[in-house]
């Protein structure tokens, strides 16, 4: 623990934020964001850059066909499913006691084809970014040509001189493995201790170096970093400081939006979306809520979700020191069963963009996670990872605020980040797990 932060010792904090107490304590807590404007967007990522992110990924859907024909992708490509769960609305209404206003959808990511989780959006798009630019500086490909000729040769051979590290916790690490293999890079992926080993084993059947570090997630990322840093060959994957990957995941807003709307749900004033996103170092959850401002502006509000041992966002916002801070600093351990969301310190680029941009966060223990975990499979027969069900505890959070107006017409949306590679051994363990918290 770090006897003083940012020249104020813990105790200082608290009396100033009250309610870092309760977080030092790893409670649950419930931060209303005071500085939220639902108005506000900033100039991070403009609407012609969304549009081309969602183009990059049309480009490439011959690439995905023929890289991996055992996949039954949609037509639209990497997309994923979304569910209304009136049946887990109901779980969550007699578990915690309150009426949820509205009704309960899921955005299915963790059935995103490929890599199973929202990390295929932001890592295969960063990837897929600098693959392209690669082929086209060295005149192998033009934006106009049939992409499934990216897959096989001369194109593995030739990106087979250049090399690809991350640092992960798992489900980037999976994204970025598994495309960077497919389309012939060199690529390490460097895991912190609370990676699973079910995720190091599939990535390396796929070829893929995988660098284990009995250190928590920043110490991963340092190491990739460090590998690349004098080999203008190597490229890096910061998943605390990519435009690339934020870029990725705002597309996810796009198809949002057209899949409410072929659903006959409406976004205004009257009828307001609430989106629930677990939150880990903040590329994914900030990327996919910038570009639902992009798309509803005042109309959608979004609130994070963290482990109660892993409030890394929360303490970044709450105290203004962003990256600045981390959890271990205030003596929190960032010890979770939620390994996704295992982040000791949140994003520099994306922290200070939530500033305005987020309505609010809350925290969330592991064993709420396992109970929700069995409560989803129960009652819609879909099974999650643990660190996916933290956006599950969103609606019964926030009936008793009085952040949104029409909550009786509105529309909760939880963000389901990832499941569908965990092995049914584990899969069985989990649900067992969840069963027994009840």
């Amino acid at each position: 623990m770090t006897e003083k932060i940012a020249g104020k010792t813990i105790a200082e904090w608290q009396e100033e934020y009250p309610l870092l107490k309760a977080i030092v304590a790893t409670e649950e807590v419930y931060w209303e964001n005071n500085d939220y404007q639902p108005e506000a967007l900033g100039d991070v990522v403009s609407r012609e850059e969304l549009d081309e992110a969602a183009a990059l990924f049309d480009r490439f859907l011959p690439f995905f066909k023929k890289a991996f024909p055992e996949v039954d992708l949609p037509s639209e490509g990497i997309v994923s499913p979304l569910r209304e769960i009136a049946g887990m609305k109901k779980e969550l209404e007699a578990a915690e006691g309150v009426s949820i206003r509205g009704e309960l959808w899921l955005k299915c990511d963790h059935e995103l084809p490929i890599a199973g989780s929202i990390k295929a959006r932001g890592g295969f798009y960063e990837i897929l970014q600098y693959a392209e630019q690669l082929a086209i500086d060295h005149g192998m490909l033009a934006k106009s040509d049939d992409y499934s000729k990216l897959y096989g040769e001369p194109f593995k051979s030739f990106y087979s001189n250049y090399s690809i590290a991350v640092g992960s916790t798992g489900n980037l690490g999976l994204s970025i493995g598994i495309i960077s293999a497919k389309i012939g890079f060199q690529v390490t992926v460097h895991m912190s201790q609370d990676a699973k080993q079910w995720k190091k084993d599939l990535l390396r059947s796929y070829g893929v170096t995988v660098v284990e570090h009995p250190a928590d997630f920043s110490i991963a990322v340092e190491k990739g970093r460090e590998m690349c840093r004098d080999d203008e060959n190597c490229h890096f994957v910061d998943d605390e400081d990519s435009k690339n990957l934020f870029l990725g995941y705002t597309v996810a807003a796009k198809e949002v939006a057209r899949q409410l709307e072929e659903e006959g749900v409406t976004v205004d004033a009257a009828h307001p979306l609430i989106v629930y996103l677990p939150c880990g170092v903040g590329g994914g959850p900030g990327g996919v809520a910038y570009g639902l401002k992009q798309v509803y502006g005042e109309h959608v509000h979004c609130l994070f979700a963290e482990p109660t041992h892993a409030p890394s966002m929360l303490l970044g916002l709450l105290t203004g020191l962003h990256h600045n801070v981390s959890v271990q600093d205030f003596g929190i351990d960032n010890i979770t069963e939620a390994d996704g969301l295992a982040v000791g310190r949140p994003s520099g680029f994306v922290a200070p963009i939530l500033e305005q941009l987020i309505a609010g966060i809350y925290t969330v223990e592991d064993r709420e996670l396992f109970k929700m975990l069995y409560q989803l499979y129960r009652s819609e027969g879909l099974f999650l990872e643990p660190s996916a069900l933290a956006g599950m505890y969103g609606p019964a959070q926030v009936t008793d605020k009085r952040l949104f107006e029409n909550l009786d017409q509105a529309t909760h949306l939880v963000w389901s980040t990832g499941g569908n590679l965990v092995p049914e051994k584990d899969r069985e363990a989990m649900i067992k797990k969840g069963k027994a918290t009840l």
